[in-house]
C-alpha cells in the first residue's frame, strides 16, 4: 500500500507577543480610566473591576512572554536571510571547451539560419 506524500511541517509564524500585551493592556487601562470618569452605579462596579483583572492579566503575560523570550534558544541561521553574499555557480563547460549551454554554444543555433 502506497502512502500519499506528506508535505513538510510549516515554521512557527514569527510575531511580537510583546507588543500584542502591551496594546490589550493599554485597552483594559483605557478602559478603567472611561469608567473612573463615568462612575458607574454600585451594582455595576464590577466593570471597573474586570478592567483591573485584565490590566493585572496583560502585565503577567508581558512578563511571562519577555521571560520566555530571553531563555528560548537562539534559532538557527538561515542562509536564505544570511548577509553574506551568495556563492557564485561555476560555469558549465561543454564537450568543445565552450561555456553556456550544454553541447556548446553551436547547439543553440541550430536551426535559426
Amino acid at each position: 500500500m502506497t502512502q500519499p506524500h506528506r508535505r513538510p511541517d510549516l515554521e512557527p509564524m514569527k510575531t511580537n507577543d510583546s507588543a500584542t500585551f502591551l496594546a490589550g493592556t493599554a485597552l483594559w487601562a483605557v478602559a478603567a480610566i472611561v469608567l473612573l470618569i463615568v462612575q458607574p452605579s454600585p451594582d455595576q462596579r464590577w466593570w471597573l473591576w474586570t478592567c483591573l483583572a485584565g490590566i493585572a492579566g496583560g502585565l503577567f503575560g508581558l512578563f511571562y512572554v519577555r521571560r520566555r523570550n530571553r531563555r528560548a534558544p537562539t534559532p538557527p541561521s538561515d542562509p536564505r536571510w544570511s548577509r553574506a553574499p551568495p556563492s557564485r555557480p561555476t560555469p558549465r563547460t561543454s564537450s568543445d571547451g565552450l561555456t553556456g549551454l550544454p553541447g556548446g554554444t553551436a547547439n543553440a543555433f541550430v536551426g535559426c539560419a
